[in-house]
């Protein structure tokens, strides 16, 4: 297997692609960001994820198209938290007021190495420093992904760190599954049976509110597309599956009824943040000359929850000297 130039970031730095194929997928991974830039399945002629066809579009127009968003992906109000005593205040890159995806310059953004490469397999690492973006202690992280038998993507990210801090990363590929121009065309299941509710900022409130009865009760399947008091629902939630990292386990499947194509997801991770991508507006063109407008395609990242360390009552997002973060999911696709 060998890497390919694929662009340069602004510092000079060479960005690598790989080609992986396995289990009837075809994925193709960069090393900015341990992207997913594009990803196919066996008899389906579209791509299953958002993404550029260049390098260039990445650093300009992507709102986190298949990236590694971290250390803490998601939201910190305000950025400010407190561990073991001590008060930090990180980057607050989002609308000037709140800290999103571990900052400006976090390793969604930053160039990865490779660690090992097989055809079906590739390995990438990072160091995010002590003190990037307001964050406390070197944090190594490694990516792995894997293509397997039965079209199973298998996605694995470790974490390390040297001072006691936060660490929380996913995957934030958003997928469409039939090449549609919006993704209402998609049923959905999550096995959640409470979600986070959030303020005008998108953080949560604290409370942990059951879904029953709500416009967010996806256990069984289900439109996305779905009216509250006449307005469309603009997902951006966390569903709550776990009060702590648990086995992995199937949490949801979402299925194209124009396509066939469905997505299952198995995941150890405590939460899920389905975004349906509703402030999706890229100036750029897509993976074969798509627009990608609001709706283009959803999200469902498994982490544990937003603002986490905020809330004695949310699964715990701090990883101390001498632990061994382990994150795992799977996303299972299949074609009837």
């Amino acid at each position: 297997m060998e890497r390919e130039l694929f662009g340069q970031t602004a510092a000079g730095e060479p960005v690598y692609r790989v080609t992986l194929v396995g289990g009837g997928l075809t994925m193709k991974v960069i090393t900015w960001g341990a992207v997913i830039q594009d990803l196919r399945l066996e008899g389906h002629s579209h791509p299953l994820v958002l993404g550029f066809d260049t390098f260039d579009d990445y650093p300009l127009h992507s709102p986190y198209f298949g990236a590694t968003p971290g250390r803490c992906a998601n939201r910190i109000a305000d950025g400010r938290f407190k561990l073991d005593g001590r008060e930090y205040q990180l980057e607050r890159n989002e609308n000037g007021v709140g800290h999103l995806h571990g900052g400006n310059d976090g390793i969604a953004r930053r160039n990865w190495d490779i660690v090992s490469l097989a055809p079906d397999r590739v390995e990438l690492a990072i160091v995010d420093p002590d003190g990037r973006a307001g964050y406390p202690g070197n944090c190594s992280i490694t990516a792995t992904y894997a293509l397997q038998e039965h079209g199973v993507l298998s996605v694995a990210y470790t974490s390390a760190t040297d001072r006691p801090t936060l660490a929380n990363v996913c995957q934030h590929s958003y997928f469409n599954l039939d090449g549609g121009e919006d993704a209402f065309g998609h049923d959905l299941i999550l096995a959640a049976d409470a979600y986070l509710p959030v303020d005008g900022r998108l953080i949560p409130t604290g409370e942990i509110r059951p879904v029953d009865g709500t416009p967010f009760d996806f256990r069984t399947m289900s439109p996305m597309d779905r009216q509250l008091d006449g307005e469309r629902v603009l997902y951006d939630h966390n569903f709550c599956l776990s009060p702590a990292r648990v086995e992995k386990r199937t949490v949801a499947i979402a299925r194209s009824i124009t396509s066939g194509v469905a997505m299952e997801v198995r995941t150890t991770e405590p939460g899920v943040q389905f975004y349906a991508g509703a402030k999706l507006n890229v100036p750029a063109a897509g993976l074969e000359g798509r627009r990608y407008g609001p709706f283009a395609g959803f999200c469902l990242e498994t982490q544990t929850w937003p603002d986490a360390i905020n809330h004695p009552n949310f699964p715990s997002a701090v990883l101390r000297p001498g632990e061994l973060l382990q994150q795992e999911t799977d996303y299972v696709f299949s074609k009837v």
